[in-house]
Formats: structure tokens, C-alpha cells, sequence
């Protein structure tokens, strides 16, 4: 940039005047790139300076690499999501795509045609892919093993609740925590662990549940409901869809809660495609909260 402004002006004055410098700073900048470039570039001709053979074949190369770092240095202009043309892995839960997938696809296609959402089964809870960059975004519940550095925000807060078949004992009469106790349960546990949330609540009243199977999703325990006796303790909003048909209800103590975010890398703060479906999904997952008020 400095020597694009000594050469346009030809005068160390007006080149400092333009760059906001001292006349001196000016003059011990022409003095290091005389130095660099291992030519005086602008040589005394009477009163004025006069560029050197040299000088004058960079003039319009300087001048067009100014123009681009301008150009680069400039704030980014709204993007055009019609000419957005990009696949974003989104590494989710097996109910958030049931849930909040479809709308989500949906307004993606209406409003930018041009991406590709891949959805990715979530099988760990560590933050390696989104540091490699093989997922661009995740969304489930910040433990402590999301790295300190992970971008968050929350979408919405869930609660546990039961669920059985329709023909279940639990769908008829009251349902007391003992009675709740007493029936076979399925344990939903990604980490191999054979307690969870809802046995901690339990524990506090005095009672311990009967766990004879235990899966990986909520998915694979509501597709055991269906088909025995079991009962899951699945998170309310999380599985609306995948409930239907089955027998819910609130469960008889005070129920587990949990806030599910999205969480992505910090370098992609700043990216608009990226900010833009933030936006987009932060919206789709709240919309269920003004459907309920």
C-alpha cells in the first residue's frame, strides 16, 4: 500500500499526507523499500521525484495487488443464498432429525437451493470432528468432554418423560412413583453406564428401578416399547414424532431436564453460509415453544 502511494503521488509530502504519517515516517519507508527491492524507485528531478524504469513497471502491478487487499481487507457483503452451492455435516441425534428435519430441509430448499445438508448419526460426545473439520455442526447436550474452545448456544430445554404401549398397566389408573418403580424399564446410554437421570431421581425418594435392557438411542427404546412391556424414560420434545401411537405421560416425581445447544468451531464464526443455517435452526427448534404458548 505504501508503495502504490509513493508512486501515484510521485512526492513524499502528499504520500504522507494521504497515508496519515509524518513526512519523516514517510521518508524512512522510501528508504526501506529502496532497500528491499534494491532500486531508488523515486529519484530527485529538480523540486520533485521522478519514478525509475523499475518503479514504472511495477506502477500498474502495485496497483492492481492494492486494489485487492482492499478488496479482500473489505467487510463481506451479504451473501446471495441463490448462489450458495455447499454441503454442511450436521452430526445429530436420530430425533432431532425426525423432529426438526424436515422443516429445517424444507426451508433450506426454498431459500437456499444450493445446499446440501448431511446429517450424521452421533455416537460420541467428543469435539474431534468438529475440530477436523469432518463435521461442520453438532447438536445434543454440552458435556464435559465438548472442548473449551467449542462455540454453544442452546436451542430449547427437554424433559424426561414415560412412555409405554397402549395396552400397558401404566396407561390406566394412577401412576405413583412406586408403580412406576416396579415396572421393567429400558436404559438409554451411549457411555455403556447403567445408571442414568432418572434412577438419580428415583434414588432420592428411596426407589431403584428394574433396568433389563439397555440401548443406544432413543429410537431403538421406543421401537422396544412398542413391541413389550417396557417402559422408556425418553425426552419429551426430542421425540414428539417418534411417540406417536405410544402411551406418554409425565413421570410421578420431579423429571429430569436437559438443554440441548448447537455447538460448532470457532472458525466458523464468521462464516455467513454457516451463520445463516445457525439461524435457520435456532428458529425451526424454537418454533415449537410458540406453537405451545
Amino acid at each position: 500500500m505504501t508503495l502504490n502511494v509513493l508512486l501515484d503521488e510521485g512526492n513524499v509530502a502528499r504520500a504522507a499526507r494521504r497515508l496519515q504519517l509524518s513526512p519523516s515516517a514517510m521518508s524512512r519507508a522510501l528508504a526501506r523499500l529502496r532497500e528491499t527491492m534494491g532500486d531508488p524507485l523515486l529519484v530527485r528531478a529538480g523540486r520533485g521525484l521522478v519514478p525509475t524504469p523499475r518503479a514504472l513497471e511495477l506502477r500498474e502491478q502495485v496497483g492492481r495487488l492494492a486494489q485487492d487487499v482492499v478488496a479482500v481487507l473489505r467487510p463481506a457483503q451479504a451473501i446471495d443464498l441463490n448462489k450458495v452451492a455447499r454441503t454442511f455435516t450436521l452430526r445429530t441425534s436420530d430425533g432431532f432429525v425426525e423432529n426438526f428435519g424436515p422443516r429445517l430441509v424444507e426451508r433450506i430448499g426454498r431459500e437456499a437451493p444450493g445446499i446440501c445438508l448431511r446429517f450424521l448419526q452421533k455416537t460420541s460426545k467428543d469435539s474431534l470432528a468438529l475440530r477436523n473439520g469432518s463435521v461442520d455442526l453438532e447438536t445434543g447436550v454440552v458435556v464435559e468432554e465438548t472442548g473449551p474452545e467449542i462455540r454453544t448456544r442452546a436451542l430449547f430445554h427437554d424433559r424426561f418423560i414415560g412412555v409405554v404401549h397402549p395396552g400397558h398397566a401404566l396407561s390406566q389408573g394412577d401412576i405413583t412413583a412406586e408403580r412406576y418403580a416396579a415396572a421393567r424399564h429400558i436404559l438409554v446410554s451411549r457411555r455403556s453406564v447403567d445408571k442414568g437421570l432418572v434412577d438419580s431421581a428415583l434414588s432420592t425418594l428411596g426407589l431403584e428401578r428394574k433396568i433389563v435392557t439397555m440401548v443406544d438411542g432413543f429410537a431403538a427404546a421406543l421401537a422396544l416399547t412398542r413391541a413389550t412391556d417396557l417402559v422408556a424414560a425418553v425426552p419429551e420434545r426430542h421425540t414428539a414424532n417418534l411417540r406417536r401411537g405410544l402411551f406418554s405421560f409425565a413421570l410421578p416425581f420431579q423429571a429430569p431436564e436437559i438443554k440441548v445447544s448447537m455447538l460448532w468451531h470457532p472458525r466458523m464464526d464468521g462464516d455467513q453460509a454457516h451463520r445463516w443455517l445457525r439461524e435457520q435452526i435456532l428458529d425451526i427448534c424454537g418454533l415449537g415453544d410458540r406453537e405451545l404458548a
